[in-house]
């Protein structure tokens, strides 16, 4: 009630303005409770498959085993069946655990000699194991834990681990498994469709007297921001820009998704150019996907460029209250398109089939959209100036690259994969609020890239990241061959 609808979707945008046309009839009240009560089948429960990271224990019998004769009936003789019994226990721990090791030392009391005892096998030299760098990224970049909250977390559970700490071992593995991100750059660069966009960060030393100090440090002068936007202004450029972004670009292709993140002060399109000059000369330009700003344009480069579909439709969403009819047959319209694309994706058609399938069942729907959309300014039934009228505007100056998908195979619809890749960098801007470098930027955009590849290709990404720290010297000479999905299985230890 206070904050609105949890989605946009269409029934519950339409629902929402049928419910305030109409009074309510308690019998339909009645009906909405029971429903919105109603758990799904299963919801908050896993069966034991699901657990597949868990440690699995054999537990035998204790009495007989297989080809042993039935202690019931004295005849038979019992075979081991293939579905086990299943016990499920789950305990709690920290998430950085810590071993003491006590070594004996023993001190003859005439010469003084000390003999002390040998370190067990196999616990190494380090004292930050792999496991433990790779949990600290998770929590920080891929949870958005912040270092201080962790470093309380574990300090209550006995197991100091310093936030200064924290960063340390993250920057240092950081640097071991920096070529696997910039291959990943690369392969990204290959893609077939990349989808771009981006959000506000925050940077200290980019920031206000931050920035001030370090230009003077650097012996730029104090007065270094205000002499660069006189020098601009005589070269007829723009003025330096403050603002500083998170840009996330998702690259699909042959099936495998990329999720690529960039901070500091470009803009998503800029990105977009930098990540597209490692793109093969052989291959055409890639579709590009993203909402109608220009700043999400790569410039030195060539695209074919499609619009966000769904930013398209969420002009008419906020006004629908406003409008419910004009609104609700946009909506209903658009609904039809997307079930379309969903009959594809469940027959996985093809590209070239799909786009079939969209210009014989979705292009008429789009073109009496379009229609209707022109009659509503041509016969004067709406005012351009009014928030409708705009909606209806922002659908028709773009209407070509909001209809992309009819016209090119493999086309999407919207951009809401970059939107919810997105959400990783928002997550952490909310918890931690700032990076406080540029080099702490880059080691977060290098761990949230690799950690939600891994998510978007269901590979687990505290064994990508442990392995990648334990096979840096392999990974280094051979980077193509540790991405998320093809890192060997074998090693995996």
């Amino acid at each position: 009630m206070l904050f609105g609808a949890s989605t946009e979707k269409t029934r519950d945008v339409i629902k929402k303005t049928e419910a305030e046309d109409k009074p309510e009839s308690p019998q339909a009240t009645d009906q909405e409770d029971s429903e919105s009560n109603r758990q799904r089948p299963g919801h908050g429960r896993n069966g034991a498959d699901a657990y597949d990271g868990a440690e699995k224990i054999v537990v035998s019998h204790e009495l007989l085993k297989p080809q042993d004769r039935c202690p019931e009936c004295k005849k038979g003789k019992v075979y081991e069946m293939k579905v086990p019994g299943v016990l499920i226990r789950i305990v709690g721990q920290a998430p950085v655990q810590a071993k003491v090791y006590e070594l004996q030392k023993l001190r003859c009391n005439l010469c003084g000699k000390v003999f002390a005892a040998q370190s067990p096998e196999g616990i190494g030299t380090q004292k930050y194991d792999a496991t433990a760098a790779s949990m600290i990224a998770l929590l920080k970049y891929g949870s958005g834990l912040p270092f201080n909250r962790l470093e309380g977390l574990q300090g209550s559970l006995g197991i100091p681990l310093p936030a200064s700490t924290q960063w340390d071992i993250v920057s240092d593995t950081a640097k071991k498994i920096e070529p696997v991100y910039e291959e990943l750059i690369r392969q990204a660069a290959q893609g077939e469709v990349v989808h771009n966009d981006d959000t506000t960060m925050k940077i200290l030393e980019l920031m206000g007297k931050r920035a001030k100090a370090k230009a003077l440090a650097e012996g730029k002068g104090d007065d270094a921001p205000e002499r660069a936007k006189d020098a601009s202004k005589r070269k007829g450029e723009p003025p330096p820009r403050k603002g500083v972004f998170t840009s996330g670009i998702i690259s699909t292709n042959a099936g495998r998704t990329i999720a690529l993140f960039f901070t500091g002060r470009r803009h998503a399109g800029e990105n977009l150019s930098a990540v597209l000059a490692h793109r093969a000369a052989a291959l055409g330009p890639p579709i590009q996907m993203c909402d109608a700003l220009s700043r999400n344009v790569p410039r030195e480069l060539k695209t074919i460029l499609g619009n966000c579909l769904a930013h398209g439709r969420r002009q008419f969403v906020d006004v629908a209250e406003r409008f419910p009819e004009e609104c609700g047959h946009l909506l209903k319209t658009l609904r039809d398109v997307y079930k379309n694309d969903a009959v594809a994706k469940e027959r996985d058609l093809s590209p070239q089939e799909r786009l079939q399938l969209h210009q014989t069942q979705s292009g008429p729907l789009m073109a009496d959209l379009k229609a209707w959309l022109v009659r509503q300014f041509e016969e004067r039934l709406v005012e351009p100036n009014s928030a409708l009228g705009e909606a209806i505007l922002y659908m028709l100056n773009h209407w070509e690259k909001l209809t992309l998908f009819l016209r090119q195979a493999g086309a999407p619809l919207d951009n809401n994969v970059c939107e919810r890749a997105l959400k990783k960098a928002i997550l952490h801007r909310k918890n931690a609020l700032f990076y406080k470098t540029e080099n702490g930027a880059r080691v977060g955009d290098l761990f949230m890239s690799l950690i939600y590849t891994c998510q978007l290709g269901g590979v687990d990404s505290f064994d990508y990241l442990t392995t990648l720290q334990r096979r840096a010297a392999d990974l280094a000479a051979q980077p193509e061959n540790w991405m998320p999905w093809n890192y060997p299985v074998e090693r995996r230890t």
